[in-house]
């Protein structure tokens, strides 16, 4: 059984930074691609970031692009994102995420974290 867990979520002001964290037990990270979404209140959940199972290469949504990096440890089984020049925009609950195909929908998720950025 594949169980991911999200934490480092938060209060933050505005401009301010967080790095969520997620860890993988049950199987070896490197075996997926990993992604990060999230959902504000009302709406729908949307992608932020993912990864290959490598590193080597990493999208963005538009949104985050310049301010959020996701990166990973395959050997810690850890998944991270960090998030730099946080906007209330970004409030919301992030979710990771585990996929055996970048191509397909993710077969894993975790609980979610909050992160709320006030203005």
């Amino acid at each position: 059984q594949v169980q991911l867990v999200e934490s480092g979520g938060g209060l933050v002001q505005a401009g301010g930074s967080l790095r969520l964290s997620c860890v993988v037990s049950g199987r070896t990270l490197s075996t997926y691609y990993m992604g990060w979404l999230r959902q504000a209140p009302g709406k729908e959940r949307e992608f932020v970031a993912d990864i290959s199972r490598s590193g080597l290469i990493t999208n963005y949504a538009d949104s985050v692009k310049g301010r959020f990096t996701i990166s990973r440890d395959n050997a810690k089984n850890m998944v991270y994102l960090q998030m730099n020049s946080l906007k209330p925009e970004d409030t919301a609950v992030y979710y990771c995420a585990a996929g055996t195909s970048s191509l397909g929908p993710y077969d894993y998720w975790g609980q979610g974290t909050q992160v709320t950025v006030s203005s």
